[in-house]
């Protein structure tokens, strides 16, 4: 017989607009009924199974319903110091009225009869999660097959849903496990000799402050740092030169994330060419330039930041999934070493039912503190003081109880600093009597793993920039000096700032650079 006229035949006899495909190709879910059944039973036989148990599986991990039920009566009568076994659980299931949907007691009996042994229970449980977490990825898949065939569906939004949903699994079931203490004793002395034999004192991403780095030895990984002052203190101005410090250090540049909540990415990019070129920020926000300070924009300020690792996000509005998803994805791919939020009272949570918004920004500041663990990398988020500062009679100095909106931003923050001028508030003068306006403060209120300390540093807030209080050739006290002589190739740019007294110039008060 011609196999081919055969094959027609065949064809011909199929019924039109049947697929076979589900049937040729058609899966079960991914399940380890056997397994399954094996752990429950060594649980009732086990005294101290369940405790292997537990840290590994819920009772949604179980792909079998009565399964899940009896696991679910060995969660409640642990919660009740009640011992698991075979008694127990039938008369837990009789309370819930559960135990003619399992099977019955004898189905419950049959459980402990296919134990053999429980020295695998462990592996045997992080199979059955396996086989969970195959399911959660086929029904998360699907979901997004779904919504992604809608074209009422936003894709970006479909993203954000995508990777929460897939985060949810990793934070939910897939959790890191205990160290041992010769395992983290092990790490710290790795980390303790790599130290010793380092050139640098500094640990972590360097501030570009001296005064602040012996103090903090850079920005720790995982550590959250909270930068807060009132408005128009100079935050923004700060975090700015955070960044900028860390992404053109000269032996190891750290490439910088940036999520702006509220200013444009063109607006940041003007305030770090004001610092870099040292041209007053006014100047270049409304392109008033003369040809030299143009040049000097060019060469100071263009050609050292085209290249430097800073990503800006300026999206409005950002709630704390989206940037969940957008910072691993700056680690992954650009290799960030800091990550800056400007600021967090900005950021939106998730709102639960009868929340209210100190719940929701202590929730921001949990996950924050929780992915900069994941991430190894330290995360700066600037906050807002409350007014309290303002309505007090006597010290205008910041004060943890200040933070504006939680107390959980204290309680999670490895680092709490405050930025203040006191000049804001009253009058300020050194000792000797000059005037010391740009004086800044910074006061480290909290540090979870060093001393705290009061940082002196000069604001130059009409060209962003911050610099050590001795660093510009100032000597702040009552011996006060001016280390070199002024000339005029001084007056142009940053240098600005000593033409700010003028009128003390003009009467000799800085006659010739030298002591008064």
């Amino acid at each position: 017989m011609d196999i081919t006229n055969l094959n027609k035949d065949r064809k011909a006899r199929r019924k039109p607009g049947i697929d076979l495909n589900p049937m040729i190709y058609g899966k079960l879910p991914p399940q380890a009924k056997d397994l399954e059944e094996a752990i429950l039973g060594a649980v009732m036989l086990e005294k101290n199974a369940f405790d292997t148990v537990i840290e590994i599986l819920r009772p949604e991990c179980f792909y079998i319903d009565s399964h899940q039920r009896i696991y679910s009566a060995f969660v409640s009568l642990a919660s009740k110091n009640i011992p698991i076994d075979i008694l127990t659980v039938v008369e837990e299931l009789k309370s819930s009225g559960d135990l003619e949907n399992v099977g019955g007691p004898y189905f419950i009996t049959k459980l402990t009869n296919s134990v053999v042994s429980t020295a695998n229970l462990e592996a045997h449980a992080r199979i059955v999660l396996q086989k969970f977490v195959q399911r959660e990825l086929i029904r998360i898949s699907g979901e997004i097959i779904g919504d992604a065939y809608e074209d009422s569906t936003d894709v970006f939004d479909l993203m954000d849903d995508a990777e929460d949903k897939i985060f949810n699994i990793t934070n939910n079931f897939l959790k890191t496990d205990y160290k041992s203490m010769g395992h983290a004793l092990t790490e710290a002395i790795n980390r303790i000799d790599e130290l010793r034999n380092s050139t640098e004192d500094i640990s972590g991403v360097p501030s570009g402050y001296k005064s602040l780095d012996k103090v903090t030895f850079g920005w720790q990984p995982t550590d959250l740092i909270i930068l807060a002052a009132r408005p128009s203190v100079g935050k923004t101005a700060f975090a700015l030169n955070l960044a900028r410090n860390a992404a053109l250090h000269p032996t190891r540049p750290i490439g910088v994330g940036f999520f702006s909540l509220e200013m444009s990415a063109s607006q940041l990019v003007q305030r770090i060419l004001s610092a870099e070129s040292e041209i007053p920020m006014q100047k270049i926000a409304r392109g008033k330039l003369e040809e030299h300070e143009y040049s000097q924009l060019q060469k100071k300020g263009i050609e050292k930041l085209i290249e430097a690792p800073i990503f800006i996000d300026d999206t409005a509005a950002l709630n704390i999934f989206e940037f969940r998803a957008k910072a691993r994805r700056l680690v992954n791919k650009h290799k960030v070493g800091l990550i800056i939020i400007d600021y967090l009272q900005l950021m939106s949570g998730q709102k639960e039912r009868n929340s209210n918004r100190e719940q929701e920004i202590s929730t921001i500041s949990r996950n924050l503190k929780a992915l900069a663990k994941e991430l190894n990398v330290p995360i700066i988020a600037l906050s807002q003081l409350n007014r309290a500062v303002e309505s007090r009679a006597s010290s205008k100095v910041p004060l943890l109880s200040d933070l504006r909106e939680s107390g959980a931003i204290e309680q999670d923050a490895d680092l709490v600093m405050f930025i203040y001028r006191n000049e804001m508030y009253e009058n300020y003068s050194s000792p000797d009597g000059l005037d010391v306006k740009d004086l800044t403060m910074i006061k480290i209120a909290k540090h979870r793993n060093g001393s705290l300390e009061e940082i002196k540093l000069r604001a130059m807030l009409s060209i962003q920039k911050f610099t050590d209080w001795n660093d510009d050739g100032f000597m702040p006290g009552n011996n006060f000096k001016r280390i070199t002589p002024p000339s005029p190739d001084d007056f142009t740019g940053g240098s600005k700032l000593f033409m700010q007294k003028g009128s003390r110039m003009n009467s000799g008060e800085f006659d010739d650079g030298f002591e008064d």
